[in-house]
């Protein structure tokens, strides 16, 4: 709920691109959710992905966009709490819901997640936006989010990665570059740790570079939904690449309002 939102958090959020909410989830909220990626484990969409090599140790597997056919995804995503942090942190009186995102690295996997954005990935354009990233597992700091503190503000988009081999989508493409060495991004000064307790949210930017150890030497896993949503600026937009998640136009052109039931409004 917005309450939960204070004018701290949005001054952090507006500079830092990232903030933590804390013990703003009900237990109750967490069992659903859980309940709800076992479901999705058990039975993945054609989006799903399979991130770690075979022969290596462990399991990231991630899928999305499943909250018409999960219960407690689609509960969680447009009423109660986490659509009023949305509200909170955007300054709107309803965000629209863009897709929720099921991101499971089980324990002992050496697959980490890349440095990237994920604005890029992404068919839509706008600066009202969200990532509210909730763990179901306590996320201690050696396998925590890190995110580069005020990179949503460069004004720099990267060309997309593969989280398989972590190669470029394509060559070039006007308005994006590349990435910088990954060397360089990891002694970036600006980067902050963001270690999460079950009941706590990571809210970031679509343009907020962050990146994520694997589990490699931690004796649990980490189940994480993250909920992403979009303020009153959305825009429908076309990539030169493929998007993720890769929503056909079904009729919208560049330049559109959201305003259909793929991606709903919040109450």
């Amino acid at each position: 709920m917005q309450q939960h939102v204070t004018q701290e958090h949005v001054q952090l959020y507006e500079r830092d691109g990232v903030v933590v909410l804390r013990n703003v989830l009900s237990s109750e909220l967490i069992e659903e959710l859980g309940a709800g990626v076992r479901a999705n484990m058990s039975s993945p969409s054609a989006w799903a992905n399979e991130y770690t090599p075979s022969g290596s140790g462990g399991r990231f597997f991630d899928d999305y966009v499943n909250w018409q056919t999960i219960p407690a995804f689609h509960r969680a995503a447009l009423t109660g709490v986490l659509p009023g942090l949305a509200a909170g942190l955007l300054g709107v009186a309803r965000p629209r819901f863009f897709h929720e995102h099921v991101l499971v690295k089980e324990a002992g996997t050496v697959t980490p997640t890349p440095w990237h954005h994920d604005d890029p990935y992404y068919g839509v354009d706008g600066v009202q936006n969200v990532s509210l990233w909730v763990p179901l597992d306590p996320v201690p700091a050696s396998i925590a989010l890190r995110c580069i503190r005020g990179s949503h503000r460069w004004g720099k988009r990267f060309i997309p990665r593969k989280f398989v081999n972590q190669e470029a989508y394509i060559t070039n493409a006007q308005g994006f570059e590349h990435l910088p060495d990954p060397e360089l991004l990891e002694n970036d000064p600006n980067i902050g740790l963001f270690p999460a307790e079950v009941g706590d949210v990571v809210a970031f930017h679509f343009r907020t570079l962050h990146s994520a150890p694997g589990t490699e030497h931690h004796n649990a896993g980490r189940r994480v939904v993250s909920f992403r949503y979009v303020g009153d600026d959305a825009r429908w937009a076309h990539r030169p690449w493929t998007t993720s998640p890769p929503f056909p136009d079904n009729g919208l052109n560049p330049g559109d309002l959201l305003d259909e039931a793929r991606f709903p409004l919040t109450n």
